[in-house]
Parts: structure tokens; C-alpha cells; sequence
């Protein structure tokens, strides 16, 4: 519909004005996760319109006056994250982009402007799709299309890093009767699984609304599925442990596929002399980082990006806040 939107109502408003238009940014329906419940709020026919700064504010009015009251039956003006206005947003590409990403890739994209993206910010700008490009949104998208090399191996290797911090706390949890505690943890390290599963892949993990949802669209990710709902569904730390394992092997040996890192045994081993079998995470983080020539990513501690960083809403979706936590985490310098 917004294609359409953009094609019969939209197009003809802007014409000889240099523009791009497109379906991106925030919305479920940008990554294809909406369905008919997503029509209960901030929704309908929209798209949005970047032209020149100059030319913003007379583009605006042009279009407010130009659209027809209904397309498809839908009203083109309505409420959209607590506004009520055309669904036709207007904009300069760059302050936008600084606004959802905190740097306009135009001018580059540093390491830190990497990392202290989120990964929802960068699936949204990704996603979705472009119906017309005079300014170069295309570029943009394909630049930030996935990580460079030596940054995708850190950040896979920062993700490893977090299962290994707690993989054995399951069984610990449960020996001393801490079934719930057991569960909250195998919880946690199931969701750190199915983000690393889709980082392998390629794809940025979208925020806790949708990961299970782009865990299902991944292919061959049925047999991983059905380990991670076996883990969090178990009654007992052991079987909890048994499910968590085949998760640990099955991503072990993606990773050994891929040839990211030198291939490693993925078979599961006790947690030194403890009764508690684990993946031993860190001698995959170990394994990326010895494949990472870049000096400077090479350096930093495994940390890792913002959604690594921290899991606050308010972190991640405001860029200043994010861009600064992941500054003072790694120690970089702007």
C-alpha cells in the first residue's frame, strides 16, 4: 500500500523536485513483522519524502494540500506516535539519518559510529523498501547493509563472550534447588543464542517484540527453535542443560562452516571440575578475535556494540545516549 500510496497519490505533488521516497524507519510493517493487529494504532497509508533542506517546509505544504482525504479506503491523515498528521512524512535525509543513527553515513561510517548503532536502528533504516532514489538513500542503505569483516567477527565474538559469562549458571542454579533462578538464566542465554544466531547470519536482531519471529524466518533455524523452546519449557536444570548444549553445537558448527575463525571442536565439555556440561564460549570469541586484523578492533574489550552494552529502551533508541555508553564501555575516543 505505501508503494502505491507513494506511486498515485504522492509522486505527482513532488514532480521536478529531486526526492527520495521510501518505507523505512520505525513500524513493523517496515520489517515485515506487522500483521492485522499492527492496524490498531499509528497506522495507515505513509510514506516517507526526503528532498533538499530548502525545499522542506514548501514540500510539506504542497503535500498537505494535495492529498486525497482517503487512499484504499484508509484516511491519509491520522494519528501516527501520539501527532495527527499526513501520513507523508517530509525531510532532509541527513538530519534524519542523524536522528535514527546518530551519523549521517554519507560522510563515512567510524567504528564507533558502528557500534553505537543499534541493531533495531540499523535493521529499520535497511529494511523496508525505496520506491524512488534522486539522493542517494540507496548508497546509504547499501553501506550499512551489514558490518565490515573484522567489526562483524568482534561483534560476534562479544556475543560469544556473553553466553560464556553465564552458560554454567543453569546447572549452578539448579543444584541448589534454584529452579526458577535456573529457568530466568537458561531464559537469558537462550535469547543471547538466538541473537548470535541471526548475527551469523547476517542479520541485525530486531528488539524483543520480533527475535523470535526473525529467528523462524532464518533458514534452517527449525531444529535451533525447537532446542531453545525445549530449554526455556524445562522443568529441570538438567534438561535445561541438555537443550541449551544442542543450541551451543548447532551455532558452533554454523560458525565452523562460515569460516569466520579458525574451526573449533563443538562439542559440549564439563565446566572444568564441575558436573555442568557448557559450549565454552570464550574459545570462540578467542578464535574471532585472532582472525581480526584491524589493529584497533583487535584492541578493544569484548564488550561489544550498544545492544551488548546495555538493554535499556531509552539507551537504545535515543542515539546520543547510545553513541555515549558505548564511547565510555570501550574506551574509544571520537
Amino acid at each position: 500500500m505505501s508503494r502505491a500510496f507513494y506511486r498515485e497519490a504522492v509522486a505527482g505533488l513532488v514532480a521536478g523536485v529531486p526526492h527520495s521516497a521510501a518505507l523505512i524507519g520505525p513500524g513493523s510493517e517496515v520489517l515485515e513483522f506487522d500483521t492485522a493487529r499492527s492496524a490498531d494504532h499509528d497506522w495507515g497509508p505513509r510514506v516517507l519524502l526526503f528532498v533538499p533542506e530548502d525545499a522542506v517546509a514548501e514540500v510539506e505544504a504542497v503535500v498537505a494540500a494535495g492529498l486525497p482525504e482517503r487512499f484504499r479506503g484508509f484516511p491519509t491523515v491520522f494519528g501516527y506516535h501520539g501527532v495527527r498528521r499526513p501520513g507523508v512524512l517530509v525531510g532532509e535525509l541527513g538530519s534524519w539519518l542523524v536522528e535514527r543513527l546518530g551519523f549521517d553515513p554519507r560522510g563515512g561510517v567510524s567504528l564507533l559510529d558502528w557500534l553505537s548503532a543499534s541493531w533495531q536502528s540499523l535493521a529499520e533504516v535497511t529494511g523496508g523498501e525505496v520506491f524512488h532514489d534522486e539522493l542517494g538513500l540507496a548508497a546509504v542503505r547499501e553501506t550499512l547493509a551489514w558490518y565490515p569483516r573484522d567489526v562483524w567477527r568482534y561483534v560476534l565474538a562479544c556475543q560469544w563472550r556473553r553466553i560464556a559469562q553465564e552458560e554454567p549458571f543453569p546447572g549452578r542454579c539448579g543444584e541448589v534447588g534454584d529452579e526458577l533462578g535456573s529457568a530466568v538464566v537458561g531464559a537469558r542465554l537462550a535469547r543471547e543464542v538466538m541473537r548470535l544466531a541471526l548475527l551469523l547470519r547476517r542479520r541485525y536482531p530486531p528488539y524483543a517484540k520480533w527475535l523470535g519471529s526473525a529467528l523462524a524466518r532464518l533458514p534452517g533455524s527449525a531444529e535451533l527453535g525447537e532446542s531453545l523452546a525445549a530449554a526455556v519449557a524445562a522443568r529441570s536444570w538438567r534438561e535445561r542443560e541438555e537443550a541449551l548444549a544442542a543450541a551451543y553445537g548447532r551455532l558452533a558448527a554454523l560458525q565452523n562452516r562460515m569460516g569466520l575463525a579458525e574451526p573449533l571442536d563443538g562439542r559440549v565439555r564439563g565446566f572444568h571440575d564441575r558436573p555442568f556440561r557448557v559450549i565454552g564460549g570464550d574459545r570462540f570469541a578467542r578464535a574471532l578475535m585472532a582472525a581480526v586484523s584491524d589493529p584497533v578492533v583487535r584492541g578493544l574489550p569484548l564488550v561489544g556494540c550498544a545492544d551488548q552494552v546495555s538493554d535499556s529502551v531509552d539507551v537504545l533508541t535515543v542515539p546520543g545516549r547510545a553513541r555515549a555508553a558505548t564511547l565510555g564501555a570501550l574506551g574509544l575516543t571520537v
